[in-house]
């Protein structure tokens, strides 16, 4: 017997993160984000002067996306790209001061966010959690 599309984990989770962004589209459109390019400015803010390699891989992202996200952000005066000076193989990335301004105006965008579930917290982060460990069971992340 075939399952239902709307039987299937896979629907459940490909038409939820078509959800997620679209719930987020809202709260990102007025600071001028994408969705990517939230991930990039939060990642960043919380760990400043990252390589492009340790960006990709905790957002999961290929070099391929990545690079041209990068040099979008960068053009808007967002961020820098610098070589490194020890290994002129790796890229570093920093915030500019309109990119940590950015991020600071962008602060309230997880508030709003869970707000918009109508989920209480201790819920988020238990999903959080087994969407992680899920996703990580099925491609874990790159070393």
């Amino acid at each position: 017997m075939t399952l239902a599309p709307t039987d299937m984990l896979c629907f459940a989770l490909h038409s939820t993160a078509h959800a997620v962004h679209s719930a987020y589209a809202p709260l990102l459109q007025p600071l001028g984000l994408t969705y990517p390019q939230y991930l990039v400015l939060s990642s960043l803010n919380n760990r400043d002067a990252q390589t492009v390699g340790t960006l990709g891989s905790e957002l999961r992202l290929e070099s391929n996306t990545l690079t041209p996200l990068l040099k979008r952000m960068e053009a808007a005066g967002w961020l820098r790209r610098n070589r490194d000076g020890k290994d002129e193989r790796q890229v570093r990335l920093s915030l500019t001061e309109d990119g940590r301004a950015l991020a600071g105006r962008a602060a309230s965008v997880p508030r709003a966010f869970a707000e918009r579930t109508g989920l209480p917290q201790s819920d988020l982060a238990d999903l959080r959690d087994i969407l992680a460990a899920l996703r990580d069971r099925l491609k874990p992340a790159k070393t």
